[in-house]
């Protein structure tokens, strides 16, 4: 018979989901579960709709990231359309999709994970939150709120509101930039910039304290994915598919997005209602084997996939990060996925600053119109979290007969469970079964690496209760542990 430890919900996470721990007669971890209770309809729903609709629909998913969907969907709808965007709507499209990097790295590095890296795994969990940091560092709290307020703001200005703009249209996007928006970032800009510095600054030093979660946070063996520039570089918009290994050898240098399927195939377990996207070449095993099937997404994998980032600041830190792996190989542990999410603040930043200073992103032509043209459109987007694939299959009406969202965190599944299982059997075996506030938090912080939205993911509601029990093999209750 075996032991189980159960950890519901998981909390500072976009969403909601419980952990469940099984342990053999030795009291050892067999195995790890990520469960994530919710049931996502958005698919199904959608059918039946027109696919003008589905920027404003899907954006609607998520009210941390609506931008990703956004543009996702607006993709998707220009591939139906058959139509090349106007360049300075590209443009447009890219510094909403920075700003959406920005305010959505900011939230996960400020708000979710900094009161772990600050105060301490093993702190108060009344405290622990971002209460407790505004009470113990109330500026670098506010500094991160105002960071956070910076991509809010400029997805404002440029969309009309911070949350669920309809700005992004099949087509490119519905009103140009005025001078005067433009200047507002570009004001903006120097707080932003010292803010990232900062941040930089206090993970460094941070990060001294935690070489033993660096070792046992996820870090193991796996495949990374993400878009690459046709060059090689940093891309968060568009740009080709490219899959490397944890050794560094790329495996797809350079796939079309919209043939995506050729690579991922998706797994379904009974336990969960999330998804397991796989690398199809390599067999689905089953989220206890974790064979190379399993592959990552997100600020991690962008990094391990480019060649280099693009921009100055940038490109420096990509060469310091990359010191953390033996040369020529990738960054296996998922603890790094905070610096990771820094480093694309900063390549954000510099973009936005580039881009605002171009000549031409005041023109007005931001528009591409025509009907259908295709009954399969495919649009494929890097959100915060990691690769956004959208695929809609219309009518000559344009009205929707199918549709098919792979989320980020979907993708980033199997390794969620692996890095669970990894951390538990460090701090749980041999201890008896028994649980701490810190190892718990330990293992929530596993998750919280990939900031999973499952709202994304499951389109979750509602809240439950926190009841974490270790039950031995003859039903006593040995452990346990009650958050209200």
């Amino acid at each position: 018979m075996t032991r189980t430890i159960t950890i519901d919900p998981v909390t500072r996470i976009e969403g909601h989901a419980k952990i469940t721990l099984m342990l053999d007669d030795s009291g050892q971890v067999e195995d790890a579960r990520f469960h994530v209770t919710e049931f996502r309809g958005f698919e199904k729903f959608c059918e039946g709709r027109n696919f003008w609709e589905m920027p404003g629909i899907t954006a609607r998913i998520c009210g941390i990231c609506p931008i990703s969907h956004l543009l996702a969907s607006a993709k998707t709808g220009d591939a139906i359309l058959g139509v090349r965007i106007p360049p300075t709507a590209a443009k447009l499209r890219r510094m909403l999709n920075w700003a959406q990097i920005v305010q959505s790295h900011a939230l996960s590095f400020f708000h979710l994970s900094s009161p772990d890296l600050l105060l301490g795994m093993d702190s108060d969990p009344a405290l622990r939150n971002v209460v407790g940091l505004i009470q113990k560092h109330p500026d670098i709290a506010r500094k991160g709120i105002r960071l956070r307020k910076f991509g809010q703001d400029t997805i404002r200005i440029l969309g009309g509101r911070s949350v669920h703009p309809a700005w992004t249209v099949p087509g490119g996007v519905r009103e140009p930039l005025s001078a005067e928006n433009r200047d507002l970032i570009k004001e903006m800009l120097p707080e932003a910039f010292d803010t990232i510095d900062l941040a930089l600054t206090l993970l460094k030093d941070a990060s001294a304290g935690y070489e033993d979660e660096a070792a046992h946070y996820g870090n193991f063996p796996s495949l990374y994915m993400g878009l690459v520039t046709p060059e090689g570089g940093l891309e968060h918009y568009d740009g080709l598919l490219r899959v490397v290994d944890s050794g560094g050898k790329i495996l797809e240098s350079g796939l079309d997005p919209a043939r995506y399927r050729e690579i991922i195939g998706e797994a379904v377990e009974p336990w969960t209602y999330l998804k397991f996207p796989y690398y199809k070449p390599y067999a689905y095993s089953g989220p206890s084997y974790y064979k190379m099937g399993m592959y990552r997404v997100g600020p991690l994998a962008r990094l391990n996939v480019c060649e280099f980032a693009g921009t100055p600041k940038a490109d420096e830190e990509l060469r310091a990060f990359r010191q953390l792996a033996p040369q020529g190989r990738a960054v296996n542990t998922a603890f790094h996925y905070h610096y990771a999410r820094l480093i694309e603040i900063l390549f954000a930043l510099e973009k936005i600053a580039e881009t605002v200073e171009d000549p031409h992103i005041l023109d007005e032509r931001v528009r591409s119109r025509a009907d259908v043209n295709q009954l399969v459109g495919v649009g494929v987007s890097e959100a915060p979290r990691g690769t956004l694939f959208h695929e809609y299959h219309v009518n000559e009406e344009g009205v929707l007969q199918k549709v098919n969202l792979i989320i980020a965190t979907g993708q980033n599944n199997l390794a969620m469970n692996r890095t669970v299982q990894q951390i538990a059997r460090h701090h749980i075996n041999g201890n008896g079964g028994k649980l701490t506030e810190g190892v718990l938090n330990r293992m929530e912080h596993g998750i919280r690496l990939y900031d999973p939205c499952l709202s994304c993911s499951t389109h979750a509601a509602g809240k439950m209760p926190m009841h974490v029990e270790v039950v031995a093999a003859d039903g006593e209750v040995v452990d346990e542990i009650i958050r209200d």
